[in-house]
């Protein structure tokens, strides 16, 4: 790996653990589906995202609270000694990217067949503390 790559390579791993995030690849519900449920939650307290995911009939948002449940223990691995309460958590973005598509076939009158596009989705979910951004501002201030 050349020089240049490398460098960068390792910035990104130093800026990855500042995040906080958990992923999932290959969920077996449209894009479409799963972007609906990843706006009811996108910018809220983890808590209130938590009980609307709850309270949401849909496969995607059983999915998504899994997800959700993922990304608040690796925060707590990296925060050891550190309240979830006092810390303020919220979401700070959700991505939903399209994933790999499983094409069928569906048979159709007079001997034809018409393609079906089974569609999966990758999703990201990032959270964030709202405590140590104010901690931050007012030191630099």
């Amino acid at each position: 790996m050349g020089s240049r790559k490398h460098n960068s390579a390792e910035q990104k791993k130093e800026a990855n653990k500042s995040l906080y995030f958990a992923k999932l690849n290959n969920c077996s519900s449209s894009p479409r589906k799963m972007r609906l449920v990843a706006d009811l939650v996108n910018g809220k307290n983890v808590e209130t995202a938590m009980h609307i995911l709850q309270h949401t009939p849909n496969y995607a948002a059983e999915k998504l609270g899994k997800l959700l449940k993922s990304a608040l223990a690796n925060w707590q691995q990296k925060n050891e000694g550190v309240r979830m309460e006092d810390s303020n958590l919220y979401i700070k973005e959700v991505k939903v990217d399209g994933g790999r598509m499983l094409k069928r076939v569906q048979p159709a009158p007079q001997g034809r067949a018409h393609r079906i596009k089974k569609r999966s989705n990758h999703v990201t979910v990032i959270i964030d503390s709202k405590v140590t951004k104010q901690v931050t501002e007012i030191v630099t201030k």
